[in-house]
């Protein structure tokens, strides 16, 4: 499942060593609340998604905050942009 591959990216990608993909609710905030992440993460989990799924991202774009809204809403733009 794609949201399982995106909750284990994001461990991976900004080392999270207490956290386990079960931990992380698909439709919980990723940042301030829930998951707290912060700007840095958002760079480096967005590098992830250029170099995993050749997803390129504005930071400056307003819908880019909307993609990382939550694990479910990142989801959904892998799976709408992935290169096939």
């Amino acid at each position: 499942m794609l949201e399982q591959e995106v909750k284990e990216l994001i461990i991976e990608v900004l080392q999270l060593e207490d956290i386990t993909p079960e931990d992380i609710d698909s439709d919980a905030p990723l940042f301030v609340e829930g998951l707290g992440l912060d700007s840095i993460d958002a760079l480096e989990l967005g590098v992830a998604l250029q170099k995993r799924y050749g997803i390129s991202l504005s930071a400056e774009a307003a819908e880019t905050k909307q993609h990382f809204a939550s694990v479910k809403a990142l989801a959904a733009l892998v799976e709408n942009n992935r290169k096939k």
